[in-house]
Parts: C-alpha cells; structure tokens; sequence
C-alpha cells in the first residue's frame, strides 16, 4: 500500500548482539511506529533506537512479522539484505526435546517461554522459591494480574513451561517444598547466559546512528518489605474480579471503593489518591452484620502491592477473618505469629513499646505492644513497618488484638520469605530510608459495616 504516515524504520541485524534485531526510526511521525513497536514488545535504546531482543532467538520471525503490520498501518519499512538471509534461514534449536513438533509448534512453544520470561523481567510474575530438579531450573511464583494465580514453572529460558497452576501462593509453596524441600532456595534462579544476553542487547545500541539517552535501569531484586508501591488500585480489581463473593461499591465522591463480602462481615475500604503514609487501605471484620467490630487492620499508601496481594489472597481463601472475641491475647497466639520471623533470623528484643522483631538488614520489623493488647477495639497492637522504625515509617500496617494469627503469620511468611523486583532509580541505595519529615500512619477509629450499594 502507499505509505500514508511519514515515518521510516530500517530493520537490521542488531550491531552488537547478532541474535537480536535493531530498529531505526525517521520522519516526523516516527513517534507513530515507536508506539507500535514497544506495544509488540521492542524496547527503546536510544531516541528512536529500538532492540528486539528474545530468550526463544526467534527475532528475525518477530522483525518480519512488526514489518508486516508497520506496513498495513501506512510506515515505510526496510528490511536490511542480512536481516532478510537471517528471515529466510527458517532456523531451529539443535537438539530440541520435542522433535515430533512441528517448527510453528515449535515457535509457539517458545513463545510462551517468552511470555514467562517477559513477565518475571517486568515484575507481572513475582517468583517466590526456585529449585534444580536434578535435569532443569523449576519455580514457583505468583502473577500479580490474571487474577493472582499461582504456577509452577519448569525449564530455562525457550523450554520454560507452567507446569501446574494454583489458587494461593501458600498452596503452590506447600506442593513446592513437599518435592524440592532440599534443593529449594528464596526468590528466583539466576539469570542464564541467555536471558544476560538478552537483557545486556535491549540496552546496547548503536552510537553511530543515534544520539544516546540515558536506559532505563534493570529492575533489582530485594526482600518484598522494599519493594515498589505498584497499582493498588488495579490490585484491588484485579482480586474483585475473581472473587465474586465481594460485592463492589464506591462512595458518592468516588474518592474510596468498599468491597463487601457476601457474609456482611467483613469490609475492605479502599481511599485512593491518598498520600503514602496515610491510611490507604482499612480491613474490618465483624461477628454478624449488626455486631460490633472483632478486629481491624490498615495499610498506608506505599505499602509494596505483594504484601497486599497476599493479604487479599488470605481474606479471600475462607472465613480467616471469623475470629471469636475471648480472653486477652496469649503468648502462644504472639509466638504463632511472629514463628516465620523467628525462623528466617529476624532480631527479637524487649523495649518500652514491647516486643519487636527487626530484619536481618535493618530495614524492616514487626512490634506488638502488650498493653494495647487489654483493649480490644485498640487498631494498633501489632505494627509492621518498613523503614527507620514504626514512627517514620515508609509504609505500615497495623492491626488489633483479635487480629487472626493466621493472617499475621501469612504476613510474617511473606516477609520473612518472599522477594520481588523493585525499579532501580539513581541515588537510591539497597537499603531505603524514609526523610525523617514523614509522619506516623494514623489511627482508624472504630466503625460498623456498611450496608450494600444498591
């Protein structure tokens, strides 16, 4: 067709990785094919420099297949003579497990692969433990979108494949450990040769044809405690849509969304734009629809999306929330609590707010006050923070006394266990600290749950 978008791309042989593809753009609404080509997963290495780079090497099929589209949509695209040999060669992996395949089969196989490998890389599929099974790498880990599922994942890099699915992360790490108890580590496998590759390609380009920009920096992996906020609000639909037992409403100023359970006894309330150290979310739990409260729990703003979404996932996974009001709380409830942070090393000591649990590195803890403990409409017996302690917090939850001790000791687990990747910014250390200008989260004061939106 006639090209009706003055935008040029030349396709080429990347000048430094000879697997990958490099994309050069002119004209003045080159803007237009950028667009299309990071929306078909091209990554940008320089003003109008873009790299495809894949763990499957099927670049030269994926560059044939943008030139196809960019050309329907009116671009002009050119393919180099080289990148045309390396289209037609048609190659295939030696050796490939699966021989009987055919090659689209084969292709569709790995990427799939890729699919995995591209939601690990941009934090979408937070990997909890990893294992070698004697022959490959195998995984566990838990999607932050397509409804928090959990999946096992077996093979490197073309091979990877989701073996088996689950519906908590508990579950999925339970199964995990019941096979690879031995052989189990924190967090994901190392990078093979050929993800390196593929990363070090999408940020390599070349300086002859384009004047540099800064890259974007790879993303880096620390406990969950550090990691980034994320999209509570996409989080809280995210858990809405797979779990039809809430029942979704917002207030008239649209500015806070309550997600009601079935039950009427237990209320999740959402304030959005609210900022990070202030209460963002308040969990509430009641005997009956007309009770009065057994227990709340908060989060501010900036607490990072995985502790969250496994809070959510617990909630959602029976009546957890369905404690019944007795005595005081004992020491056996605390030490059942707080056992996954005994465990992992976390620090135990006696201060005048009570006992507190503090991270290997200094960076977050755990405090239950005994005092408050006698009250039970207190909101904040039990604090988790990460940052310089619990009054300069850079986020916090806090919960009561009759909080369940199966819910804090899934959000010790997390703690103790879980990493995630964290977007690596100029000047920020491993080790966050808050400005020493923020103030504590505030209180929740006591309340009943609201009625259903009609």
């Amino acid at each position: 067709m006639t090209p009706t978008i003055d935008a040029h791309v030349r396709l080429d042989i990347h000048p430094a990785h000879p697997s990958a593809v490099q994309a050069v753009l002119t004209g003045t609404q080159a803007r237009v094919a950028l667009m299309a080509l990071e929306a078909a997963d091209w990554s940008v290495a320089a003003t109008n420099v873009l790299a495809l780079a894949r763990i499957d090497h099927e670049e030269p099929y994926w560059a044939e297949d943008a030139a196809k589209h960019l050309t329907a949509e009116g671009i002009t695209v050119e393919i180099t003579p080289r990148l045309q040999e390396a289209i037609n060669e048609e190659g295939t992996w030696p050796n490939y497990p699966m021989p009987w395949c055919t090659r689209s089969e084969i292709r569709e196989i790995s990427n799939q692969a890729q699919k995995i490998h591209d939601d690990i890389h941009h934090g979408h599929l937070l990997i909890h433990a990893h294992a070698h099974d004697g022959h490959t790498t195998v995984a566990v880990g838990t999607y932050l979108h397509r409804g928090g599922k959990s999946v096992y994942l077996h093979g490197e890099d073309h091979l990877r494949q989701i073996a088996d699915t689950f519906d908590s992360p508990a579950e999925a790490l339970m199964a995990f450990e019941k096979v690879h108890a031995a052989e189990m580590r924190p967090g994901p496998a190392p990078l093979t040769d050929t993800e390196r590759a593929a990363i070090e390609a999408r940020s390599v380009f070349d300086v002859t044809t384009a004047k540099s920009e800064p890259s974007r920096p790879e993303p880096e992996i620390v406990p969950v405690y550090l990691a980034d906020a994320g999209d509570h609000d996409s989080l809280l639909d995210t858990f809405l849509d797979a779990h039809g037992e809430f029942e979704k409403w917002r207030t008239w100023s649209d500015d806070t969304t309550h997600a009601i359970h079935e039950s009427q006894t237990l209320r999740i309330e959402r304030v959005h734009e609210t900022p990070a150290h202030e209460t963002a979310w308040t969990v509430a739990a009641y005997e009956t629809p007309v009770s009065d409260r057994m227990w709340v729990l908060t989060a501010t703003g900036a607490t990072p999306a995985p502790v969250l979404q496994d809070l959510l996932i617990h909630l959602a996974d029976g009546d957890g929330w369905d404690t019944v009001i007795g005595g005081p709380v004992d020491e056996k409830m605390v030490t059942a609590a707080t056992q996954p942070l005994t465990e992992a090393g976390w620090k135990h000591t006696l201060n005048g707010h009570g006992i507190r649990w503090t991270s290997p590195d200094g960076d977050a803890g755990v405090q239950f006050d005994p005092l408050t403990a006698q009250y039970p409409q207190n909101p904040a017996t039990w604090t988790i923070w990460a940052g310089p302690g619990p009054d300069r917090p850079t986020w916090a939850i806090t919960a009561s006394p009759h909080t369940p001790s199966s819910l804090l000791t899934a959000l010790s687990e997390t703690l103790a266990h879980q990493t995630c990747t964290r977007q690596a910014q100029p000047g920020r250390e491993h080790r966050s600290r808050l400005a020493d200008s923020a103030p504590a989260a505030p209180a929740v004061t006591a309340g009943r749950p609201a009625s259903r939106a009609r």
